[in-house]
């Protein structure tokens, strides 16, 4: 192809949106010499497409600049992350999305649609071949080592038909267009495709910014291409049911995966539940899930756990993100897997230097999509011809190391003839350039472009309009988001119909009513438990650190008994550290542990303040990114980035510098703004499912166990004979208010037993979170035979006291009846967090019910 080749599209050579054209051209970067330049052509004129996008757009680099803020903003509402790992763990990062889309013209994506359909239809056939009769092996077609030892084929699945009879329903080819602008495929990956979500989430991001442009210049939509996938998961699993509505999920490696944002964002597009490992199991050759409910049928697996990690039984057994028992499931024909097990080994960059002869045996056709030049060093004619020239090709590794496909490694320092199959030699490609908007100008980046061909129900193939442009920082960097990339949004330009096809099919059935009611895993069903814990713990434990802090910093008159009580509630809340003076002996001192205890987020003094608990929320929340809405989880992440920059040193480097009183306490207020806020979203923007009923119940049951233990505190130091105690208890339960209201001078201990234990209209009394708690039990899933055993750790009704058990009662025996009660409370409520875990978080063989098929 020449510098030269013009776009199909009509242009409009009015001079409209000079500024715009002027802004990508004045202040462009030009490309280095040798590549292909994706902005402008040879004579350095913008290509019409882009000359198009700037009329469209109509803006100057001021406007652009502002666009770019505005895209880092919806990322980070959204909260939009990706996991990097490196020798420290992993980091969670924001994902990077640049402004400018990728332009790709109809004469061009045509091309690459008859290339990559062409590609993928092979790969069916290959593993049909290689799993069946294995023509290819038998006609010298393709080395058996390149098969046979490549841990990524399957032995136990030979001469296995899949349920569905598709092997693979989704493919991924990463290509790259180089200096003559042809398309050379560069990788491709068959496995667990990554990015749909991203794909999705960019294209919903970028056409906001240009709305125009993305209508004018008739980009092609890619809804059609989920709903495709989804329909053709759903007809294949379909007959695993017996007829009925199936029941499809998507298995996550979890939230430590470098891409567990878009695999939650996915499954929220495509409605399907997110599962892990932990959350299914295999019962009598069927897959199960394990639900709050019990165990319920599971009939097709769209998957992003690859192969070898899928089956500890069978694969690799120091696996815990796969099923036991996965892959004897998928030989009885009782799980569409999507992909199949066993495509691992089509990865290897070896194959691509015998897929041409490949495709002649099994197609009869000749590929129309070049791939990188391969030599594979297990021939000893190929690896001879290229060893001596390496100046200008990369030595990768044939089969997987260190979970990877395909490393790149040092040829001088590899000694290839010690196990020459173990190598494969592949010639570079100088890939093209795509603008970028960065620092005021537009600058070219090496790009490279995922693109995925997904299978209908009758096994045809399509290829999704678009996909994942990712780009390098730098000319020699790699273009993986792992180290350091970045990605576009790639718009398909079209002279035809645009295809504005929904995700939503045209009528639902009553049975796809039905199964569209979300199951509650297990696993979810506990982290939402744990979420509405950690919510009431953190939320509790900033309003004890308020008055902690107050108490000491202010002129008051509080007594030592009341002083010692404060100080032996916070260390029982891990706001301070056991063994530290109190506020009696030493205020001081107990100040500077309870600051230094705020932020401590490994719990290294022995106490799990508020810095801690708000990472344990967070990492609940993380946990449940399909189900929480993108306001929740980001008002729950931004309080822990919040509370820890407030409390950071004023002077850098001062690493061991306390915060002080004037840093802390705003940003306690703050955090219990925030707190508010989360509970209301809690209590009002979620439905009432199973799930959000084990939420409130979670809630309930750590403030059951935190106002006992407030009430205990002060009764068993007789803090309770001072005005000050009683302010502060008051204070500590949020009731201060209603108490002056309805008693207000009064100060008696029958008055704060009235509206703190037996006032069930205080949703902070005994009384209140008790009736509360047995409302919600009640309605949780199993029926009188599992609830009765939870509600009768509780009293019948009320707190288990009445007034009338009061009357005529000394001070003195109002407090011991009292600190006998809340003592008594506080330990059901442990108790029923451990029945609550046994019965609905640990799914017993024969104690739970398995729903047919």
């Amino acid at each position: 192809m020449s510098q030269q080749s013009q776009s199909s599209l009509p242009f409009d050579p009015t001079g409209a949106g000079s500024a715009a054209l002027d802004a990508l051209l004045r202040h462009a970067q030009p490309a280095e010499p040798g590549v292909w330049d994706e902005l402008r052509n040879a004579d350095g004129q913008a290509r019409l497409a882009w000359q198009r996008f700037a009329r469209l757009i109509g803006d100057d680099p001021h406007g652009l600049d502002r666009r770019v803020h505005q895209v880092s903003q919806q990322l980070q509402h959204d909260g939009v992350t990706h996991n990097v790992f490196s020798d420290e763990g992993v980091a969670v990062r924001p994902w990077s999305l640049e402004l400018l889309p990728t332009l790709i013209e109809p004469s061009d994506w045509a091309r690459i649609e008859a290339g990559v359909l062409q590609r993928a239809e092979l790969a069916e056939s290959m593993l049909a071949d290689l799993y069946g009769p294995r023509h290819l092996l038998h006609e010298g077609l393709m080395p058996p080592a390149l098969l046979l030892r490549h841990p990524g084929y399957l032995r136990p699945l030979h001469g296995v038909v899949p349920a569905g009879g598709q092997r693979l329903h989704i493919v991924a080819f990463d290509i790259a267009r180089g200096p003559d602008g042809d398309w050379w495929v560069v990788a491709q990956r068959t496995q667990g495709p990554s990015g749909l979500g991203y794909v999705m989430h960019n294209r919903v991001v970028i056409s906001r910014q240009f709305p125009d442009a993305f209508r004018e210049l008739r980009v092609q939509h890619i809804a059609s291409s989920y709903r495709r996938l989804i329909d053709s998961l759903d007809q294949r699993a379909r007959d695993v049911a017996g007829g009925h509505a199936p029941r499809i999920v998507l298995l996550t490696p979890g939230m430590y995966s470098e891409t567990y944002f878009e695999q939650a964002y996915l499954a929220r597009y495509l409605g399907l539940p997110l599962v892990e490992g932990g959350d299914l199991t295999v019962r009598a050759d069927r897959l199960f899930l394990k639900t709050v409910e019990g165990l319920e049928p599971v009939h097709g697996v769209l998957r992003r756990v690859d192969d070898d990690w899928c089956d500890p039984l069978e694969l690799r057994p120091d696996s815990a993100l796969g099923v036991p028992g996965l892959l004897r499931a998928a030989r009885a024909g009782h799980v569409v897997l999507a992909n199949a097990l066993g495509s691992g080994f089509l990865e290897s960059p070896a194959l691509q230097g015998f897929l041409p002869g490949i495709a002649r045996r099994l197609m009869d056709q000749d590929l129309l999509m070049p791939a990188l030049p391969t030599w594979w060093c297990g021939e000893a004619a190929a690896h001879a011809d290229v060893r001596s020239a390496m100046s200008d090709k990369v030595l990768r590794s044939t089969f997987p190391r260190s979970g990877r496909t395909s490393q790149v490694h040092d040829a001088l320092k590899t000694d290839v003839s010690a196990d020459p199959d173990a190598w494969t030699v592949q010639g570079r490609l100088a890939f093209s350039r795509t603008p970028i908007w960065h620092r005021g100008r537009a600058s070219p980046r090496p790009a490279l472009v995922r693109v995925y061909a997904i299978a209908d129900a009758r096994g045809r193939w399509h290829v999704l309009p678009g996909g994942m442009t990712r780009v390098a920082q730098r000319a020699d960097a790699s273009v993986s988001m792992q180290r350091g990339g970045s990605s576009l949004d790639t718009w398909v330009l079209t002279t035809g119909q645009v295809d504005v096809y929904s995700m939503l099919p045209a009528r639902l059935e009553v049975d796809d009513i039905a199964n569209r009611r979300r199951p509650v895993t297990s696993r979810t069903g506990e982290n939402l438990f744990w979420l509405g814990r950690y919510t009431e713990r953190t939320e509790q434990l900033v309003r004890l650190a308020r008055v902690t802090l107050n108490l000491i910093d202010a002129d008051n008159d509080a007594d030592a008994p009341v002083l010692e009580a404060v100080s032996v509630l916070a260390v029982r809340k891990g706001l301070a550290p056991a063994g530290v003076p109190s506020l009696v002996k030493a205020p001081h001192v107990f100040e500077r542990a309870v600051l230094a205890a705020l932020g401590d987020l490994q719990g290294a003094q022995g106490v799990y303040s508020v810095a801690f608990n708000l990472q344990a929320l967070s990492r609940s929340s993380q946990a449940l990114r399909e189900r929480l809405s993108s306001e929740q989880w980001g008002v729950i992440r931004q309080m822990g980035e919040s509370f820890s920059g407030a409390l950071a040193p004023r002077v850098p480097g001062a690493a061991d510098e306390l915060p002080a009183l004037t840093q802390v306490l705003p940003a306690l207020d703050r955090l219990a703004e925030q707190l508010a806020a989360v509970t209301g979203a809690q209590t009002d923007r979620m439905t009432r499912d199973h799930g959000w009923r084990l939420l409130t119940v979670g809630r309930l049951i750590d403030r059951l166990i935190g106002v006992t233990a407030r009430f205990e505190a002060f009764l068993e130091g007789e803090a309770l004979g001072s005005a000050a105690g009683i302010d502060l208890l008051l204070e500590l339960f949020d009731s201060a208010i209603t108490f002056r209201a309805r008693y207000q001078r009064h100060e008696d201990l029958l008055a704060l037993a009235d509206l703190l234990v037996l006032d069930p209209t205080n949703p902070r009394a005994y009384a209140g979170v008790l009736r509360r708690l047995r409302t919600e039990l009640g309605k949780l899933p199993g029926g009188d035979e599992a609830i009765q055993p939870l509600l009768a750790l509780l009293p019948a009704e009320g707190a288990g006291l009445s007034l009338e058990d009061l009357r005529g009662a000394t001070e003195a025996q109002i407090a011991e009846r009292l600190l006998a009660l809340s003592r008594e409370l506080g330990a059901a409520g442990s108790r029923l967090a451990d029945a609550i875990g046994e019965r609905y978080f640990t799914l017993a063989t024969d104690e739970h019910r398995m729903q047919q098929v």
